[in-house]
């Protein structure tokens, strides 16, 4: 008798456990979830998103390719800018009619490429109008999510990404060492070209 009922309940119960399993999850455009609480939120977010992190590491190898002296000084302030702008992506997100990702892949990739020796006071302005444009566009998208958190964990991650990237980089004596640099920062500046394709399609 039970081996019947056992029989029959068999593929009734297959049935719901197969369909717990292919349950789909929730999927979040733009936020990166990770379980861990807002800062590791923002984290995430700024690790998994490449138009975000990409011109950060691209500004990075410029600071480095220009010296300690400036590197010390983007470490600072690229991180700083891209909370600012976060803070006012938060409390007016807006979503932008160009491709800035664009944008900031061919201006940071090509300056890498070209090592345009720029005066230090022109590298901190662009590093903080790089961290108040991509800060903005990251407030707007954690604005119903992880929030203040998630833009300090964005921050402090910037703020070690690009102290290792500009160390090493400024540590390089050697002149193949920095045309390797400069070769990825062609490479980057090529990837915001086939964006810009994209985006025109």
């Amino acid at each position: 008798m039970n081996d019947r009922r056992l029989r029959t309940a068999a593929p009734v119960l297959s049935a719901a456990v197969l369909g717990a399993l292919l349950w789909p999850a929730p999927a979040l455009a733009h936020l990166v979830t990770t379980g861990l609480g807002p800062v590791y939120d923002g984290i995430g977010h700024l690790l998994l998103t490449p138009e975000d992190l990409v011109p950060a590491l691209a500004f990075a190898l410029y600071a480095g390719l220009r010296g300690p002296a400036a590197g010390r000084r983007v470490v600072f302030l690229l991180p700083a800018a891209w909370l600012a702008g976060g803070l006012a992506g938060l409390a007016l997100p807006l979503a932008p009619a160009f491709p800035v990702a664009a944008v900031s892949f061919v201006a940071a990739g090509g300056l890498v490429a070209a090592d345009l020796r720029l005066p230090t006071a022109a590298v901190m302005a662009l590093a903080v109008a790089l961290g108040l444009l991509h800060g903005a566009l990251d407030g707007a998208a954690l604005h119903n999510g992880a929030g203040l958190g998630g833009l300090v964990g964005i921050m402090a991650m910037i703020f070690i990404l690009v102290t290792m990237t500009a160390a090493l980089v400024a540590s390089l004596k050697r002149p193949a060492a920095r045309i390797a640099v400069r070769v990825a920062g062609s490479w980057i500046a090529a990837m915001g070209l086939l964006m810009f394709g994209w985006a025109l399609r």
